[in-house]
């Protein structure tokens, strides 16, 4: 077994956590709340270091007196603490929420909607290999049908009757394949931190695969 405290302290703060799946019991809240102090704690250690201290504490000190608006507009936030001023947060919120929405539209329009409909565009280079299953005819096709489909079951203008209902049923299994392949990726990342704490207990602290 390991003699590294570090690789101890480590492996049993993990055998903590896995102690939930018998049951809730004090080991595994101890575990819990001491990895969300430790993640607050760290977190606003690193916030100090990259954001306040650089971008308010040193402009400051060079006398650059601009930057005490947007530490105004950001010590709004702490009237959610009194109640007769909690309007006042509204404002740096709707702030940055403007300046948000303004940045993102157009980077979301372009990334997503131009390159879906280019997705979906059936060009000549698909026909030199139609069974390509990365830029084929077959392919190409298929996701057409797909988005086509998709948009229709999410058209709730007319009632799904005659053709519009076959390809919104057609598009419902779109949505679920899709749904589905998300959610296998996302048990298959939780799968795959699971294994290496797994191997991190049996290799690193006792040792018992080389």
């Amino acid at each position: 077994m390991s003699t590294d405290i570090w690789v101890w302290i480590a492996a049993l703060l993990s055998l903590a956590i896995f102690s939930y799946l018998y049951k809730d019991n004090p080991v595994f809240r101890f575990a819990e709340h001491l990895f969300t102090g430790l993640s607050v704690g760290y977190m606003i250690v690193l916030m100090w270091n990259n954001y306040a201290y650089q971008y308010i504490v040193i402009p400051i000190s060079q006398q650059r007196w601009i930057t005490l608006i947007p530490m105004a507009l950001g010590m709004l936030y702490l009237f959610r603490f009194v109640p007769k001023l909690q309007h006042l947060m509204l404002i740096p919120i709707a702030i940055t929420l403007g300046i948000w929405n303004g940045w993102s539209i157009p980077v979301v329009i372009e990334a997503d909607l131009f390159k879906q409909m280019q997705g979906t565009m059936v060009n000549t280079t698909m026909f030199q290999n139609p069974w390509d299953p990365h830029n084929g005819l077959v392919v190409g096709l298929l996701v057409v049908v797909g988005v086509v489909c998709t948009v229709l079951y999410f058209y709730f203008s007319r009632e799904h009757r005659g053709p519009l209902k076959v390809a919104s049923s057609v598009g419902i299994w779109f949505v679920m394949i899709g749904f589905g392949a998300s959610f296998g990726y996302t048990v298959m990342a939780r799968m795959s931190l699971l294994i290496g704490r797994i191997q991190f207990l049996f290799t690193e602290w006792i040792h018992l695969i080389k």
